[in-house]
């Protein structure tokens, strides 16, 4: 599909008029009605037909994968869908959030050589109990690629800072790359909403790219056995110090202000004793 030779676009919307507003989307970039499909049904549900392939030849895979759900979204996991192929070798995410469970789902469709992005509120990085058990299995086969933390106040619909997570089927690295972009310089600040400014995306993207060791307070890749003994927790800040540094203090510069500060005390209640014998009053 024109430069970038992106064959098919597919897409799911279980909202009637972001799915419309999506389809509008899509011919108002160029694109004809036959470049793309986007299906009006539950992902958590899996009522597209399309992904339901049994056949492993004819099965979905897609290059790339981009997911914005709804976050902590409550849903009613049943014993039918511990079965579900999407979710059985890795199990259901809790009630109280499906955040999981739509990662998996996109995860599910994704191709061997292509990469994944899903933005989740940051809890997926360091809950316990079946979200626990998730991370850490795709952690343990090498799945999770990249997290890059945000700020907050971000979008529209919440106020609360979110990640990226970054994934892939065939990771070559033995670590992940974490990203902490939510720094106050790494951001421009708005009375109701935040954003991120061109030259805050290219640094995102550009150590995202060049993946290095460590940027002092801004990235760095943390090996497995690390990940390890935080026992497969991804809380950005236990491997990136996020504390802003104290400014250093010039202890004689303070003692020579404090000086002067006195001196001018003395010399302003010297001043002030003045007024008070001429007007035969008691001075300080």
């Amino acid at each position: 599909m024109g430069a970038h030779g992106i064959g098919m676009i597919y897409g799911q919307e279980k909202n009637i008029t972001t799915y419309n507003l999506a389809r509008m989307n899509m011919l108002l970039h160029g694109l004809k009605d036959t470049e793309f499909s986007i299906h009006h049904g539950d992902t958590l549900e899996n009522d597209w037909d399309i992904l339901n392939e049994m056949n492993p030849a004819k099965k979905l895979q897609c290059d790339a994968v981009v997911a914005n759900p709804p976050f902590s979204y409550r849903w009613e996991p049943n014993e039918m869908l511990g079965e579900d192929f999407r979710f059985k070798s890795h199990g259901l995410a809790p009630k109280s959030a499906a955040d999981f469970a739509f990662l998996l789902h996109g995860f599910h469709f994704l191709g061997d050589e292509g990469t994944m992005a899903i933005i989740l509120p940051h809890g997926v990085l360091f809950r316990g109990g079946a979200e626990s058990r998730i991370r850490t299995k795709l952690l343990k086969d090498g799945h999770i690629d990249t997290v890059i933390g945000l700020p907050s106040n971000l979008f529209f619909s919440t106020g609360i800072p979110v990640c990226i997570l970054v994934l892939k089927k065939c990771k070559k690295p033995d670590d992940v790359l974490f990203i902490n972009a939510s720094g106050k310089e790494h951001f421009e600040k708005g009375k109701r909403q935040n954003t991120l400014r061109p030259e805050d995306i290219n640094k995102i993207i550009d150590t995202y790219q060049n993946r290095p060791e460590k940027v002092e307070r801004y990235a760095r890749r943390v090996g497995m056995k690390e990940i390890e003994k935080n026992d497969y927790n991804l809380n950005i800040s236990r491997y990136i110090r996020t504390a802003e540094p104290e400014e250093e203090i010039d202890l004689g510069e303070v003692h020579k202000t404090l000086k002067e500060i006195d001196q001018r005390i003395a010399s302003s209640t010297e001043t002030h004793n003045a007024f008070l014998r001429e007007l035969g009053l008691p001075t300080l």
